[in-house]
């Protein structure tokens, strides 16, 4: 038997190998009984698929196990993006939504992600009685979609227009539109293209049509995926902003006018910066362990509450949910801001940061340089190291003895531990080894004053590390 696991952001496999029609019933029906213990008096969820391939058939499949336990199902009639999911399922008031995708993976992979009732990633707990409620068969009569349409089972829903509208109604659309900035989209062939297509028929759009392989590409918003869409904007000269979301369209990438790319660091911080400066908004900002530590300095330049937590956006929506959250944000993309869903969203981030450069009529430069006015220019680096199992856990190990005290010419002052090893240089300057949970890979970040300099930190501890 398959053993299914859900990872920091749902359960994902490869088409046809794990990710069956059989192990989407399996998931599907310990989701069920999840509900049915813990919201029996609201037996109902919000369902959809993104652009992947199959994704209406397992959609299908999870929405005919559902009825056979009783649970009234919402069905999204087209693809659609995971925050769309968040927002239906607040909207439709369900117990939970799902959505099938498999976010920023490889177009060979899909996913299953729970979306609880409050607008936002399941709980570490949720997940856990879950994928204790997973059973090895499903044995269950199905019946078929036509049977369940006619009993009133199944619901077809327009969470895409109920998404636009909650945009129109949250953004100054016309400031963004007749502020004189010209903008650019890139939904990498993902779920966010008719949204901004929609909204925005008159922008650079990129990759805004149906291709469930991505073109070959992982739907990730990252530089070294983005290429063409940096070349765009530089050959341009005529872009002021380009946004990019990844395939479920909760991550956002960014560029400024010379197509250079701006990363979630930045981002984040320019966001505190515009809610709390210029719009007056307090709350606390939450971030990963792996962000850079320039959102510290900047929450406690402006007096507002910080805190960091473990990698992964579920332990800062769990924050979201009961405390008062200006800015919660991973370095991996995911971003969430105080008036909207406690859900990580591309498109509604960068709608802000374009309503930033529109009402202040400033480019996104100038806006990042008031943040350096106030914390200081930063570079963050970043590199995946594929080893063996063997090195992988040696090198953890050595981490947990205390063995590394330098790395090259850097001396280490100071390790952290909350999820993974960070060790302190001073000024400012860090490394981090974080292992893959899945894969045999180590992550190592670093943070310095420049992009050389982050880059030879990195070097530093891997040829320390790999030694």
């Amino acid at each position: 038997m398959y053993t299914i696991k859900f990872g920091t952001d749902g359960w994902r496999g490869i088409i046809a190998d794990e990710f069956t029609v059989e192990n989407v019933k399996r998931v599907a029906q310990g989701t069920a009984q999840y509900i049915k213990n813990k919201h029996s008096d609201n037996l109902s969820i919000v369902l959809g698929h993104d652009c992947r391939f199959a994704g209406e058939l397992f959609a299908e499949t999870t929405a005919k196990v559902m009825c056979a336990n009783g649970i009234k199902v919402k069905l999204a009639k087209n693809f659609v993006s995971t925050p769309m999911i968040s927002l239906g399922a607040v909207k439709h008031k369900a117990a939970l939504g799902v959505i099938i995708t498999a976010s920023h993976n490889p177009p060979e992979y899909n996913g299953f992600k729970l979306k609880a009732h409050y607008g936002g990633p399941s709980s570490p707990s949720t997940i856990d009685e879950v994928e204790k409620a997973i059973p090895e068969t499903v044995n269950a009569n199905l019946k078929s979609m036509e049977e369940l349409i006619n009993e009133g089972m199944i619901t077809y829903v327009d969470l895409e227009t109920l998404y636009i509208d909650e945009v129109k109604s949250g953004f100054d659309l016309n400031a963004i539109k007749e502020c004189g900035k010209k903008w650019g989209y890139d939904a990498m062939y993902g779920a966010g293209q008719n949204v901004m297509k929609n909204i925005f028929p008159e922008i650079t759009l990129l990759h805004c049509d149906y291709n469930p392989s991505f073109r070959g590409q992982a739907p990730e918003p990252i530089h070294k995926n983005l290429k063409e869409f940096s070349a765009l904007i530089e050959a341009s000269k005529n872009i002021d902003c380009g946004l990019v979301t990844d395939g479920d369209a909760d991550r956002i990438g960014l560029y400024n006018k010379a197509g250079k790319f701006v990363d979630s660091h930045h981002i984040i911080l320019l966001l505190v910066h515009y809610l709390h400066k210029y719009k007056g908004l307090d709350g606390k900002v939450i971030t990963t362990f792996s962000a850079t530590s320039k959102i510290t300095k900047l929450a406690e330049a402006y007096g507002l509450p910080i805190e960091i937590t473990k990698i992964g956006f579920k332990y800062i929506c769990e924050k979201m949910v009961t405390e008062n959250v200006l800015v919660g944000g991973e370095e991996s993309g995911g971003i969430a801001i105080k008036g909207f869903i406690p859900e990580r969203d591309g498109i509604w981030i960068g709608l802000t940061l374009w309503e930033f450069m529109a009402k202040t009529g400033k480019s996104l430069d100038e806006l990042i340089q008031e943040v350096y006015d106030v914390v200081g220019s930063f570079s963050m680096g970043r590199i995946d190291l594929h080893i063996t199992e063997e090195i992988k856990q040696n090198v953890l190990a050595n981490c947990k003895s205390g063995k590394y005290t330098t790395f090259g010419n850097y001396s280490i002052e100071k390790t952290e531990d909350l999820d993974g090893f960070k060790f302190h240089f001073g000024n400012g300057e860090w490394v981090m080894i974080r292992a893959s949970g899945t894969e045999p890979v180590l992550r190592v970040y670093s943070e310095s004053s420049t992009e050389e300099k982050a880059n030879a930190v990195l070097q530093a501890c891997k040829q320390t590390i790999l030694a």
